[in-house]
């Protein structure tokens, strides 16, 4: 028979292997192999002993489990899903851990909280409780506040959030029922069934204009405007330009320069010079805005500049990284006027060959504003300003375009949606953004110029001819994820069509084959889509592993500082190393990297979320309406429908098709009635009827019709 401290040790080792089960006191002795009188006997003085030890705790009436002190706690942040569960991303292996609601001590999405695993879920998932609250989010929740006599909650718009959050009618009597209100939780009493908040910022009536395009920013906790500080620190900067200075930059003044822009576009952070160096030989100069030459490192506007990342872009307004004195005035290349410049410098002859290279601050003055549509005039008839120089970048252009894709670049078009608005910000029609030669000869020498910074400062050459390597910031794309690229490949066979590629650039080539034989179909904004879903997302990264998207082996982003952080980076560490200096410290740099990736990520959310309020802002007048579309894309639960006349894009819930059970068949990406057998998949067309437009939460519902 074992002994009472061998029994304790098999307790101790049952009860960690299943952290989340509770045993009784005879499954304990059975386990243990005596289940007779005298051994539950000994099984109960084994459990007081491991329980007076803090071992072992009381789970319910009769039965035992594990401590929760005595599991290994790990801390983690919280990410809610929009259907209401949490998980906490696990250290170590980067699993997701599942916790129940019952578990989680109100814990919040992003709040940083300590946990233990208990076990598994029923898919197999780690199961876990937390223990302790390490801090709130300070992520603020957009709502809309009830207020009736003597109470007042807010509502939250936001579905990862199941619960309203109570608000002091005393402390804010400005809150007016059914405002729109910016809202942060500071307190979830014990015992309480809701959060407290603290008032952010009242936003005013649903449905104006400025109150929801401030309640987008505030959803993403994205400022809106600069603080007086801030504005008073761009207005003290000096705007002429020192004799000093201009004898220590390279003059391009006398060069023909130019800029093509937007027609919206007010800051002018690049330009384009060329003038001819021989027979067939042409120096071509991108020159970008030296925003660096103002704002100094550790400043009041770099602070604020490397806090918000990036400009941000909603559908009627931007909201730059830097105030307007810097970026619409003193770093934009205006036309008629000079400004100071860090330039990218190339010999090229028409063979593409890049016969020198030549990297350092200038100071130029731009002859011409050109937008995009004028200079594509010019390419298309030869005629207008600057025509020479116009067809001579142009012709470059393409050369580098076909260079480019011909070593395995991944040529991603989808549409992008613009809109016409009037006077009070209301959208009066939708119209694509259409990317022709002239947008393309912008593309190809800004992507040069980022690309050859990037080499020049991440190696250096030693006395000895070899070359080292140097810590540089870098824009980096992975190789597609394997799994989903399968996915991917399944998909696209639902059109007739083969993608056998595997891995490397095979990949790039098949799909971009896929797109050609697709273009002009229904359903080519839609394998893009999953095109685009299949490849890992471009990041910011001291680590250089490429560009795979560009088929880059070193790329970065220098062509944008007025409104990308990174890009005054990157002008920072190309001044340090232009100077001698030593390779930068990586850490800090890395630590930069991630910050401008997740701030990046956050616009990116923000933008379209602007945009699917326009559209269904567009459409709130179209209840009862039919049109004509194509499904471009599927869930379990619907179908997504995109119209043909605008491109609009809505929701069609399966309930509400009549005439048979409908399920989704993810792994051949159809939906099929299950009693008539019927099938249907991206491109089908259909016919629809606008039932709703939900504004608040920025949702376009559908009903199919009819399939045509």
């Amino acid at each position: 028979m074992p002994t009472p401290d061998e029994r304790a040790a098999f307790v101790m080792e049952l009860m960690n292997q299943f952290p989340d089960k509770k045993f009784t006191l005879k499954h304990l002795s059975v386990a243990s192999g005596d289940a007779s009188r005298q051994g539950r006997n000994m099984m109960r003085e084994i459990l007081d002993t491991l329980m007076d030890s803090g071992a072992v705790e009381i789970a319910g009436h009769g039965k035992y489990r594990i401590a929760r002190a005595n599991l290994p706690e790990y801390e983690g942040r919280v990410e809610a899903s929009h259907n209401g569960s949490i998980f906490v991303l696990c250290e170590g292996d980067g699993q997701s851990v599942h916790i129940d609601r019952r578990n989680s001590m109100n814990a919040l999405d992003g709040d940083t909280v300590r946990y233990v695993v208990r076990g598994r879920t029923r898919s197999g998932a780690p199961d876990g409780e937390v223990t302790a609250i390490v801090s709130r989010s300070p992520h603020p929740y957009v709502g809309i506040a009830e207020v009736d006599g003597r109470t007042m909650f807010i509502r939250p718009l936001s579905r990862k959030l199941a619960t309203d959050i109570y608000l002091s009618k005393k402390k804010y009597p400005e809150i007016k029922d059914g405002d729109k209100v910016s809202v942060r939780i500071t307190d979830w009493p014990k015992g309480s069934n809701r959060p407290v908040g603290e008032l952010v910022e009242l936003l005013g009536r649903p449905g104006d204009n400025d109150t929801e395009m401030h309640a987008i920013l505030a959803e993403y906790d994205l400022p809106y405007s600069f603080d007086e500080d801030t504005e008073r620190a761009a207005a003290e900067i000096p705007a002429g330009i020192s004799e000093k200075e201009y004898a220590s930059r390279r003059d391009f003044r006398p060069v023909t320069t130019f800029t093509i822009d937007p027609t919206d576009a007010k800051d002018f952070d690049d330009a384009l010079s060329l003038r001819s160096v021989g027979d067939g030989v042409w120096e071509v100069g991108v020159h970008i805005a030296d925003v660096t030459h103002y704002v100094r490192p550790g400043s009041l506007l770099d602070r604020e500049a490397q806090m918000r990342g990036t400009s941000v872009y909603l559908v009627d307004r931007t909201v730059p990284m830097l105030p307007e004195r810097l970026s619409n005035e003193l770093c934009s290349l205006r036309p008629h006027e000079e400004s100071l410049c860090f330039s990218a410098v190339f010999t090229i002859n028409e063979k593409l060959e890049i016969l020198d290279e030549w990297f350092g601050r200038t100071v130029i003055y731009s002859d011409r504003r050109f937008d995009y549509a004028e200079a594509q005039r010019i390419i298309e008839t030869g005629e207008g300003d600057f025509a020479v120089e116009i067809l001579t970048l142009h012709r470059l252009a393409q050369g580098l375009r076909r260079e480019r894709f011909r070593h395995g670049a991944v040529a991603f078009a989808r549409s992008e949606a613009k809109f016409e608005l009037d006077a009070a910000g209301h959208p009066t029609g939708i119209y694509f953004k259409e990317q022709k030669e002239s947008n393309q000869l912008i593309e190809e020498f800004m992507l040069l110029a980022n690309r050859r910074v990037a080499e020049f400062c991440g190696r250096r050459r030693t006395g000895s001819g070899r070359s080292a390597a140097r810590t540089m910031v870098y824009r980096v794309h992975d190789n597609p994820d394997e799994e989903k690229l399968s996915r991917f490949r399944s998909f696209v066979t639902r059109f007739g069509l083969e993608f056998k590629a595997q891995s490397g650039r095979a990949v790039a080539r098949e799909m971009n084959a896929v797109f050609d034989k697709l273009k002009g179909r229904d359903e080519e904004n839609a394998v893009t889509v999953m095109a685009i879903r299949s490849m890992a997302k471009a990041c910011y990264s001291t680590d250089n592993i490429g560009h795979y998207g560009l088929a880059f082996d070193c790329y970065t982003h220098f062509t944008s500082p007025i409104r990308r952080y990174p890009d005054m980076m990157v002008h920072r560490l190309l001044a340090h190393y232009l100077a001698g200096g030593s390779s930068a410290a990586r850490e800090e740099l890395e630590a930069l990297c991630v910050h401008c990736s997740e701030r990046e990520t956050i616009a990116a959310e923000a933008e379209r979320a602007s945009v699917k309020y326009k559209i269904v802002e567009y459409m709130s007048d179209k209840i009862g309406c039919r049109f004509e579309g194509h499904i471009s894309g599927l869930a379990d639960w619907g179908v997504y429908v995109e119209l043909d006349d605008s491109c609009v894009e809505g929701v069609a819930m399966l309930r509400d098709v009549e005439g048979d059970f409908w399920q989704f068949d993810e792994r051949r990406y159809e939906i099929f009635g299950a009693r008539t057998g019927r099938t249907f998949t991206l491109g089908d067309r259909v016919l629809i009827e606008v039932r709703r437009a939900d504004l608040q939460h920025r949702q376009l519902d559908f009903e199919i019709v009819e399939f045509l």
